[in-house]
């Protein structure tokens, strides 16, 4: 029975132009915020698709708060069309966007004996403080995510690429206690 994960949020970048005038786009983009004492980059969040961009000078932007790779698309070529709809002329044609990052969950539907967990991972891939955070860390080499379990069977996925990747990582932690019979 293989457990399915939800994605949560997706983080990706991209380089839209050489650079942005971002006193030139908050002054026209509604909802903008800009505080250049604060934080370097422009926030703006779109509601269809959900995400919030962070737009710099240099023309990177970072997309966030997307469930999957086809809304971050959507969200990026809405962002372009809003930008070029202002006049903002010098945009790449087809900037490539790459996924940073991966934040997903998934549920085991059973509790779960973390300290019997982290003696039987050993101590070299894992992280457990129970006083400091109630979760136990859980580095895998590859891929490369890091698996947060909880006493609840709870699952937290993060630094997958790809949606796969964090479903290698739940389907890795599930088989691992399966072999040690803790689940």
């Amino acid at each position: 029975m293989g457990s399915t994960i939800n994605v949560e949020n997706m983080v990706a970048s991209t380089k839209l132009a050489d650079e942005f005038d971002l006193h030139k786009i908050v002054a026209e983009l509604e909802c903008a915020e800009y505080n250049k004492e604060k934080f370097p980059g422009l926030v703006y969040r779109t509601k269809a698709p959900k995400a919030a961009f962070l737009i710099f000078t240099s023309g990177k932007v970072v997309c966030t708060g997307a469930k999957n790779v086809e809304d971050v698309h959507t969200a990026i070529t809405n962002m372009v069309g809003t930008l070029k709809s202002m006049g903002i002329e010098k945009i790449y044609p087809k900037p490539e966007i790459i996924v940073q990052n991966i934040v997903a969950s998934a549920d085991l539907k059973t509790e779960l004996n973390l300290n019997a967990i982290a003696l039987g991972l050993g101590l070299e891939n894992i992280e457990y403080e129970p006083e400091q955070f109630p979760g136990l860390v859980y580095r895998i080499k590859v891929p490369k995510v890091v698996v947060l379990i909880f006493s609840s069977g709870k699952l937290v996925v993060t630094g997958g690429k790809t949606p796969a990747e964090c479903e290698e990582g739940v389907r890795i932690v599930r088989m691992q206690l399966e072999n040690m019979g803790l689940l």
